[in-house]
């Protein structure tokens, strides 16, 4: 359980008032969205519900058969429909599983296209043996992660948790068990460069990924299996990280969920703003990918640190603010409980403003107080580091103090040759002993101090929520979609009908049918 560290126990002296205001501004501009997602299906969507039926595999052409079928349906009939539809009848008619049925539509000997014109397919039970074995499967793996993370010791400060990018997944794992046994607690797979623009998931164990590994199940499968055996050596529960993001959310967030990750980088707004995917495409995905990690208790990674690369952190911190408060209210309206929300922020602001601890101090206090509940993920400094190595540990360092202080819960740790190449072993080594010194040393300095109510940590919060108020009421106005026309977000602008994806979106039909989606809610709401 999160300790509570709700607005009565904050240090700030924050408008309670401005900060319900706020938040009610976030869930009317996540409501308006939400009418627009709510009538639409994507692709990537529909392959998911495929893959939990337990469609595997690639054809002789290395294309996924979800991918295939989907296509299919594209192509010679209509997908706005879905794919249950479709595959409901041809269960009905063939005495095939799913994964068969499969391979026949590649092989060309069945074709869907003369259930187009049926009526609403009254055999959705054709289906239900096939999503509870995916359902049993994923509840399976959250089981034991609880059971597993039950027996570690609690920790109350924030997770270390470090990344791994050797393009190999089997040079990642030789460096993951490296950070776990020199104290990580979370590691990360970066994903290959571009690959949240293939609109496909990569197949089987993968050797040549540029700048990270390719996010594929059997990478998964892998990295899980050697953590599981470092957990047992360490005899504690290392967690899991990678990206649910991209063209591919909700599949991603589908394996995912099957091979028991615990933490996913999963923010539309990242994916519209730094690698043009369109908005309608990514907003529909996120919701899907979002109820998926709700059902499996996958903390999810947002990604607002990212508005700090492109735009100043002093004069921009309002918006990660608003950004933050948006992102919560996306995953309630997934269902999403409060623990699960890894809202992100980051350590951005010039070292060359005077007083720019404080400032980080400010922001930082603010995140915790309006999101008290959240795991907050807390980002190491990147855009003023410089390769200057001896500066960049006190950078760092003074980020630990930061995380430490303020009480952060998923503290990515920050490398002292940032700015110079991708991190050796001994360079994490390093920032692990930097975050491990630090954490023991101001373990309780947060609990010990104060704030002036008239000093600059306070004048700094109260201003940054002010702004943040006033941005989310223009958003409520004029509404998200045009909002990110404008480059609000990290100064850079999309367009509502331009970017990637678009061709994969599809309003639903009248008869369009989704039972796993509905049985997902229906459990997730009687939790709540």
């Amino acid at each position: 359980m999160l300790k509570k560290w709700g607005l009565n126990m904050s240090k700030l002296m924050l408008d309670k008032k401005q900060i319900e205001s706020s938040k009610l501004y976030a869930k009317s501009i996540v409501d308006d969205v939400m009418t627009y997602i709510y009538k639409h299906t994507t692709v990537s969507v529909e392959r998911s519900i495929l893959r939990l039926l337990g469609i595997d595999g690639i054809n002789q052409f290395d294309v996924p058969y979800v991918n295939v079928i989907v296509d299919h349906i594209k192509e010679k009939a209509d997908l706005s429909k879905g794919v249950c539809h479709y595959i409901s009848y041809a269960l009905e008619e063939y005495d095939l599983n799913p994964n068969d049925l499969a391979k026949k539509i590649s092989d060309e000997k069945i074709s869907l296209k003369r259930y187009q014109h049926m009526p609403k397919s009254p055999y959705m039970k054709k289906l239900t043996p096939y999503f509870n074995t995916s359902i049993d499967r994923i509840k399976a793996m959250t089981e034991i992660r609880e059971k597993e993370l039950a027996k570690g010791i609690k920790k109350d400060t924030p997770e270390k948790y470090v990344i791994v990018a050797t393009g190999n997944i089997y040079e990642d794992i030789k460096q993951a068990v490296s950070a776990a046994k020199k104290g990580a607690d979370i590691i990360a797979v970066i994903r290959s460069t571009g690959q949240s623009l293939l609109d496909y998931v990569p197949y089987g164990p993968t050797t040549v990924g540029f700048g990270g590994t390719y996010a594929t199940q059997e990478n998964f499968k892998l990295m899980r299996k050697a953590l599981d055996d470092v957990s047992k050596e360490e005899g504690r529960y290392i967690k899991l990280v990678n990206y649910a993001s991209g063209l591919c959310m909700p599949e991603i967030a589908a394996i995912g969920a099957l091979e028991r990750l615990d933490m996913m980088l999963n923010d539309s707004l990242y994916g519209i703003i730094f690698r043009d995917i369109n908005m309608k495409r990514t907003f529909i995905d996120q919701y899907f990918s979002r109820v998926l990690s709700a059902y499996a208790k996958i903390t999810i990674n947002t990604g607002e640190d990212n508005y700090l690369t492109t735009s100043d952190a002093f004069d921009h911190a309002h918006t990660v603010i608003a950004s933050q408060m948006i992102n919560e209210k996306f995953a309630e309206v997934a269902l999403m409980d409060e623990s699960l929300m890894g809202l992100g922020h980051a350590y951005e602001i010039s070292p060359e403003i005077e007083n720019s601890f404080l400032y980080e101090i400010a922001q930082a206090e603010l995140s915790r107080a309006l999101f008290p509940n959240a795991p907050l993920k807390y980002m190491p400094p990147t855009k003023h580091m410089t390769g200057n190595i001896f500066m960049g540990m006190v950078q760092n360092a003074l980020f630990n103090i930061t995380a430490v202080t303020t009480k952060q819960n998923i503290h990515l740790l920050g490398m002292l040759t940032e700015a110079v190449h991708t991190p050796f072993m001994s360079d994490r080594a390093l920032a692990l002993d930097n975050a491990a010194y630090i954490e023991k040393a101001f373990k309780n300095f947060g609990d010990e101090i104060s704030y002036k109510p008239d000093g600059i940590i306070n004048h700094r919060a109260q201003s940054v929520l002010s702004d943040a108020h006033a941005l989310l009421q223009d958003i409520k106005n004029e509404g998200l979609f045009k909002t990110l026309e404008k480059g609000t977000f990290a100064g850079i602008k999309r367009l509502e009908y331009q970017g990637k994806g678009l061709d994969g979106v599809f309003e639903k039909h009248k008869d369009y049918q989704n039972p796993l989606l509905d049985m997902m809610l229906s459990e997730l709401k009687e939790v709540k």
